[in-house]
């Protein structure tokens, strides 16, 4: 199975700052490309999108340039590079010209689900991720499932735009709490602009005894939601070795989806995040 990993991150502490790493001592050191590549030997990827890590804002811009650079290098598979931004602010188009022009940008991300409510329904958030269409580039959705609502929002107001939730919206997988997440990703799959990552799962599940089978639930809603075309597999590497080595992940998510023609499998694994992220 030729594999897209969707959703990966790196970062380098001895270079930028991520003040969130603070509060998880297992995450608070730096994750490079040549982790990545230790993490990733055998398991069959062969291209990667970076997802922008939250680094602390006075590094952004020049993290962003870094990871769009590291991306032009041959000796890795990182293609697409979601970047960071901050749509809640007015010099939002200027951020945006000054990372133009790099051919690994695909799109921006902001993350909400550490942020109050109010910030992703500000009309200058949603105009500027609405003006995101016009310049070709994503937006990458990342919220607490209860702030689903917020998410549907987003996408119904900017139409133009090309949307992927991460992690499935976050659903509480180990408190089994599956209303309101059921209905309301319905609610934002019903909009054709709309994507959903398949990744993050393994972190909202019991970190040290976790499943296939209580993973089996969300995915299987998730795809019979948005269908095949519009689902994509995601590592969340490395936030996911919380939980789970990235190869247990994605042995897992074969493993669930072993009943499906190789066709549907081929769309969750590579097809889609080549589509939906542009790679070529």
């Amino acid at each position: 199975m030729k594999i897209i990993d969707a959703h990966q991150h790196l970062w380098d502490m001895e270079l930028f700052s991520f003040s969130w790493c603070k509060t998880e001592p297992r995450l608070n050191h730096s994750f490079r490309m040549a982790d990545y590549l230790e993490a990733i030997d055998g398991v069959g990827i062969e291209k990667s999108v970076h997802l922008e890590a939250d680094v602390d804002e006075p590094f952004m811009l020049a993290e962003t340039r870094y990871i769009l650079n590291l991306a032009e290098s041959p000796d890795n598979p990182l293609t697409g590079v979601v970047a960071c931004g901050r749509p809640e602010k007015e010099g939002f188009g200027e951020y945006l010209d000054k990372i133009s022009g790099y051919p690994a940008l695909k799109g921006i991300r902001r993350v909400l689900h550490t942020q109050p409510d109010a910030l992703g329904q500000g009309r200058t958030f949603i105009e500027n991720v609405k003006s995101l269409g016009s310049r070709s580039l994503s937006f990458d959705i990342c919220v607490l499932a209860r702030q689903l609502p917020i998410a549907i929002n987003l996408v119904k107001q900017c139409p133009e735009v090309t949307f992927v939730l991460d992690h499935c919206g976050n659903p509480p997988i180990k408190e089994r709490l599956v209303e309101p997440w059921r209905a309301h990703l319905r609610e934002i799959a019903s909009y054709p602009n709309a994507n959903c990552k398949i990744s993050g799962l393994v972190t909202q599940a019991d970190l040290t005894s976790w499943s296939a089978d209580d993973l089996r639930p969300t995915i299987e809603h998730a795809i019979d939601c948005f269908g095949w075309n519009r689902v994509m597999f995601g590592s969340d590497w490395p936030v996911c070795t919380l939980a789970s080595t990235l190869k247990r992940w994605v042995e897992t998510l074969l493993f669930l989806t072993r009943a499906e023609s190789e066709e549907n499998r081929g769309k969750l694994f590579y097809e889609n995040a080549r589509r939906v992220y542009r790679l070529g």
